[in-house]
């Protein structure tokens, strides 16, 4: 009787558990890269190409041609305590996955970084986060998974010494290394 009833509830368990979602059909939706309109001097955005809804669609082959990629551009910075792109660097983001997808053999290295507050674990996750944001929106770009890595070095390898704001600022960062 007690392996009765213990069949039972586990198969009733098990029935409690399943899904009617069918993960095979998950609708996917192609969303083209926008940013945002440039403004004028007067603020106005108007002459540059906007559409309607205030955002102007991106052609990535055009604005940086791959052999183009500034040294210097390779960091992306980030908010306290965020591993949120911000959108001031999504121009970086484009340009180093045109330069990526130019060479399908290329291999990149995105190392997270943190300032120094916070735990050693904390840190590390954090810097994780970072890396990984940056290396989903190269593959929204159309970056191969395989050419991509993204590690996490935490507060340990900080860009700038101190402890004043400037400081921190420069070293919450994710930066795109080419191996």
């Amino acid at each position: 009787m007690n392996r009765f009833l213990l069949v039972f509830f586990a198969s009733l368990a098990l029935a409690g558990c399943a899904s009617s979602v069918k993960l095979d059909s998950v609708p996917v939706e192609d969303r083209a890269v926008t940013t945002l309109p440039q403004t004028g001097a007067e603020g106005t955005g108007t002459g540059n190409g906007v559409e309607k809804g205030g955002v102007t669609s991106v052609d990535i082959g055009k604005s940086v041609p791959p052999a183009a990629v500034p040294a210097g551009s390779r960091i992306v910075y980030f908010d306290y305590d965020s591993f949120v792109v911000k959108p001031e660097f999504q121009f970086i983001i484009e340009a180093q996955s045109r330069f990526i997808k130019a060479d399908k053999g290329r291999k990149v290295v995105i190392e997270g970084h943190t300032d120094e507050r916070g735990g050693r674990e904390y840190n590390l996750a954090l810097g994780q986060k970072r890396a990984e944001a940056v290396r989903s929106a190269l593959g929204l770009l159309g970056v191969l998974d395989n050419q991509v890595e993204a590690v996490s070095f935490g507060k340990e390898k900080p860009a700038v010494q101190g402890t004043d704001e400037d400081a921190m600022a420069k070293n919450r960062r994710a930066e795109i290394s080419y191996r």
